[in-house]
């Protein structure tokens, strides 16, 4: 729905990105059809003509990218958060579209005009047979309609009971219909529309859930989660959009977006992948660096081109009240991730971009990859019910603090254990006052291996409890019971901090609205002794700053070379920057 640095429609040819169509804020994403000539695609909320309206399809024009038409398919014209139009297909001189919430589909001309409506019940994805009948996907009653133009119901298809109906194509080199399941089995079933009979399947059955060829949550080549788009070319060549787990409508916010192609035999051609558009990923202890944890996903790699697409944490089958699955969370997305490890035992904390909650979990050997939600804080799992809007810190051992709104305190819940499932559990809290030195506290980062507590302040006379003002104290032998002298002071000269993160003997500051450059800090010293710049140009897109309150991770590896993440929401991508002092 949203992406500064890309078009609305993203063209790719032989692997490699070809340009876009439109602007990133016209098309919504829930469905994509085309001729020769033109492509149609639904419109997200948004004003065209003077008008706020939902609902709307757009026609682009394939030779010179213009935007020529846009017309109101669906009666819902209010829904911003949704997708009302949940397919649309083309064939010969028709284009269909599903009209969800008005339960019809709306059939036109490809010019413009409105030929009929179609009553359907929660129709879903469609594909035009070579006959120009249409295909409908009705995913909550697990069936495929087969419809005349003039709608005649001509048959039936009512898949087996846990089988979910979201995405189709048809061939009609074979007649086979191509049925994206994002069921449980998250495969794409294969029927033969001369007889309804099934005659294979694409894909590992339980795709990245599956434990029998690889472990729970693990990505793969033929290992899908949930199928959003199927389609070939006319070479026989196979494409597949997976759009891993995410609870907003906005699946490309979420879980992200793999493309896959494949050869006409099914071998793998090349796979793309789009795997946040605003995310942390923090570098693992128990690994020393080698994994990276973000809120959903899992990533390896040392060098430069050696990186990883590992595993998704979420199982929306096990866990369905996961948090990142909720579809009425309002923010952008539990994509930034905080980890911590104790032995063999792992917290992994979720949050979004300016957050006032934060989410966590554990890693159970029995789930694999999964990340097995605990609880929020605040909730029940702290007994707290204040936000968290005077920093938050996950340290390295898994001991918990922050700022609770209006307490003026810093609060800490100290690491007690594991069970033998993996789950931990926290003592009761222990707080100390907010030093009047630092005055509206705004950030928190305690470092145990040192007994360092690093507190930022917030902006000098300002609401936003979101920024970062000049003044960073720190604390030396802060549980040891030095919480009021703090040695050294630094003092940031740099406009708008936003984030701050620290390992070793340093803290790291990135800026919003400024440069992409993050200052690294002595805390010895409280001298600036390097400044991250882009040193790799060439390779390496770094955004432009730091539009994030925890957009830095950091750790300092057993080598003494510190390895700092930035959120680069500009390339939809994470940044990862290598140094010894």
């Amino acid at each position: 729905m949203w992406d500064e640095n890309e078009g609305g429609i993203a063209i790719y040819k032989s692997g490699l990105n070809a340009g876009s169509l439109g602007a990133h804020g016209e098309p919504q994403g829930s469905a994509i059809t085309g001729n020769a000539t033109k492509l149609w695609a639904p419109r997200q909320w948004g004003r065209v003509n003077g008008v706020y309206s939902s609902g709307l399809v757009i026609r682009y024009d394939r030779a010179t990218g213009a935007s020529d038409q846009n017309i109101q398919v669906s009666c819902d014209t209010t829904e911003r958060r949704a997708d009302v139009i949940t397919g649309i297909a083309t064939w010969s001189h028709f284009w269909v579209a599903s009209d969800n919430p008005c339960a019809r589909m709306r059939l036109y001309d490809t010019n413009g005009t409105w030929l009929r409506d179609i009553a359907v019940t929660d129709p879903g994805a469609l594909a035009f047979d070579r006959n120009g009948n249409i295909l409908v996907a009705q995913e909550a009653e697990g069936t495929v309609l087969q419809v005349s133009q003039t709608g005649t119901i001509l048959h039936t298809l009512s898949l087996p009971t846990g089988e979910v109906p979201h995405a189709l194509y048809f061939d009609p080199t074979t007649q086979y219909l191509w049925i994206g399941d994002a069921g449980p089995d998250q495969n794409a079933k294969i029927y033969d529309t001369r007889t309804w009979t099934l005659k294979s399947t694409f894909g590992v059955k339980g795709g990245y859930l599956d434990t029998t060829t690889g472990t729970k949550g693990q990505v793969g080549s033929l290992r899908f989660a949930r199928i959003d788009g199927i389609g070939k070319d006319s070479a026989g060549s196979l494409y597949i959009l997976s759009q891993p787990w995410g609870g907003s409508w906005d699946h490309g916010r979420t879980g992200g977006t793999d493309l896959y192609a494949y050869s006409p035999t099914g071998k793998l051609l090349y796979n793309l992948r789009a795997l946040n558009f605003e995310a942390i990923a923090a570098p693992d202890p128990a690994t020393d660096a080698i994994l990276f944890y973000s809120g959903m996903n899992i990533y390896s790699g040392t060098g430069s081109a050696d990186w990883k697409f590992v595993a998704n944490t979420v199982d929306p089958f096990t866990y369905p009240s996961d948090p990142r699955l909720d579809v009425t969370y309002r923010g952008r997305g539990l994509h930034f991730g905080m980890i911590a490890s104790a032995g063999t035992n792992r917290v992994l904390v979720a949050t979004d971009q300016n957050p006032d909650g934060f989410y966590f979990f554990h890693f159970d050997p029995a789930q694999g990859y999964t990340a097995v939600p605990d609880g929020v804080l605040p909730g029940t799992l702290f007994n707290a019910t204040a936000l968290v809007r005077n920093g938050f810190c996950l340290d390295s051992r898994g001991d918990v603090w922050a700022g609770l709104d209006k307490t003026n305190r810093i609060w800490h819940w100290p690491l007690t254990g594991f069970d033998a499932n993996g789950k931990p559990s926290w003592g009761a809290p222990v707080t100390v006052p907010v030093p009047a030195s630092i005055g509206d506290l705004s950030r928190i980062i305690y470092l145990p291996e040192s007994d360092t507590m690093i507190l930022g302040q917030r902006i000098t006379g300002s609401t936003d409890w979101t920024g970062i003002g000049t003044r960073v104290e720190v604390y030396h032998g802060w549980l040891a019971g030095n919480t009021t002298n703090p040695n050294p002071v630094i003092t940031l000269t740099s406009a708008n901090p936003k984030s701050l993160t620290a390992a070793g003997n340093y803290l790291f500051v990135g800026y919003v609205h400024t440069v992409p450059n993050i200052d690294a800090f002595n805390l010895a010293t409280g001298t600036l002794d390097n400044t991250f710049i882009n040193s790799n140009p060439s390779n390496v897109y770094v955004g432009n700053d730091v539009d994030s309150m925890y957009g830095l991770r950091s750790y300092r590896r057993s080598t003494g070379e510190y390895v700092v993440t930035k959120d680069n929401y500009n390339g939809s991508s994470i940044v990862v920057y290598r140094w010894t002092p």
